[in-house]
């Protein structure tokens, strides 16, 4: 039995379908991603996952109990990372860790506090004030609030914009050792490698909607393409008669550069370079590369992660 059932949720802001019948199931112990642009709708679905805010339809439940209407009983299951989590900047890092503990019937004592603190690896700035730390501990530190009260399922939102990538890295550590003690994550984010790295599943999710739900590695697979062809031209070449003479099991052009996917790169260079003069074409900046999760969401959407 899955730890998180949805089935059908929507949400709408006027005529603004922000979640459109969205549906997943998360087992226990899992990592499991929403990927996907910002505005796609991943914050509001997991809000309402969260018992933050009502869906105008659907329903959701942990651990078999039903979130709304009331969702007060799966609050002691849960933590929540938000993607902005207001701090008071005066007080330490242990004395942020003890306040949030408060809020909870379960004590958290000084030696709970010494567990959260090694391990969000924040041990020794937890005589530092909140104002004090860097934006990659105090993300950490949003964390590790997340755990106070040792809940069986941790929400992160978006939990490493705007860090730099040794800051991104080192929280990636920090998910995969909450993972390691037997806790359900379930974290958005607009990184594919983020989320090829972290999570055993993914929902590719745009425009209120989830389009894909899988392995990283399936999704990718599913391409049907071993690489990525991209390049640019001097003039403009037709798509249909490009896919016929690489080859390519998919050719698009997102912006200035066409995207091509094939199974066979050499035939679909020569093939190219052939259509490319029989047209008084010149080709740039080609580039080989393996598929990946933004490839895969292309695909589907015909745009770009960050578009």
């Amino acid at each position: 039995m899955n730890i998180i059932e949805v089935n059908g949720l929507v949400k709408n802001y006027g005529d603004l379908k922000a979640v459109d019948n969205v549906s997943f199931g998360v087992a226990k112990g899992e990592i499991f991603g929403i990927l996907g642009p910002n505005g796609a709708g991943k914050t509001t679905t997991l809000e309402m996952i969260e018992g933050l805010r009502q869906p105008d339809a659907g329903e959701v439940s942990l651990k078999g109990i039903p979130v709304w209407p009331n969702p007060g009983p799966t609050k002691e299951l849960i933590g929540v990372q938000l993607q902005t989590t207001a701090l008071f900047d005066y007080l330490t890092v242990r004395e942020m860790l003890a306040l949030f503990g408060s809020f909870y019937r379960r004590r958290l004592t000084r030696d709970k506090i010494d567990g959260l603190l090694g391990a969000v690896s924040l041990t020794d700035k937890e005589k530092s004030r909140v104002n004090e730390l860097s934006g990659g501990q105090q993300q950490r530190l949003s964390i590790a609030l997340a755990l106070v009260n040792e809940p069986e399922v941790v929400f992160l939102d978006e939990p490493t914009t705007g860090l730099d990538p040794q800051a991104r890295r080192r929280l990636w550590d920090v998910v995969r050792e909450i993972s390691a003690v037997g806790k359900t994550i379930v974290l958005t984010t607009h990184y594919m490698e983020e989320a090829e790295v972290l999570c055993g599943r993914v929902a590719i999710m745009d425009a209120g909607r989830i389009i894909e739900i899988d392995t990283p590695k399936e999704l990718i697979e599913g391409l049907g393409a071993e690489v990525k062809i991209t390049f640019r031209a001097d003039r403009d070449l037709e798509l249909a008669g490009l896919k016929s003479a690489t080859g390519a099991s998919d050719i698009s052009k997102p912006d200035a550069d066409y995207v091509l996917y094939t199974a066979d790169v050499q035939a679909s260079i020569v093939g190219l370079f052939e259509l490319a003069q029989k047209s008084a074409a010149t080709i740039e900046n080609l580039s080989v590369s393996g598929a990946d999760l933004e490839d895969v969401f292309l695909h589907h959407t015909g745009k770009g992660l960050r578009d």
